[in-house]
């Protein structure tokens, strides 16, 4: 059974930087398109980032773009989220997915839905 485990968030200035990371059990990992998410209190769970199984593809929400990078290091099966420039309206508890069964290389999901493994989250909190 896979397994996500987050790491990373914390308090942050508005304009600061936090570097999000989802560790992940599994023989498998170079298979499971991953993907980052966010919930902010009283709203829906909002996709953020999307990487490929090789992170050959990726794709982001509007508000992540220029801001934020996702990467993967299938050797130590984990994957990252480098957020920058950050804004008191990205508060929110971050999780990470994965889509462990997969068959097509540059999937990238960006769908709660289409995510069938989920960390507990990280709380991540930016302060104006």
């Amino acid at each position: 059974q896979v397994q996500l485990v987050e790491s990373g968030g914390g308090l942050v200035q508005a304009g600061g930087s936090l570097r999000l990371s989802c560790a992940a059990s599994g023989r498998t990992f170079s298979t499971y398109g991953m993907g980052w998410f966010q919930q902010a209190p009283g709203k829906e769970r909002e996709f953020v980032a999307g990487i490929s199984w090789s992170g050959g593809t990726t794709y982001y929400a509007d508000s992540a773009k220029g801001r934020f990078t996702i990467s993967r290091d299938n050797g130590k099966n984990t994957v990252s989220l480098q957020m920058n420039s950050l804004k008191p309206e990205d508060t929110a508890v971050y999780y990470c997915a994965a889509r462990t069964q997969l068959s097509i290389e540059r999937w990238v999901g960006t769908r709660s839905y289409d995510y069938d493994t989920w960390g507990q989250g990280t709380q991540v909190t930016v302060s104006s």
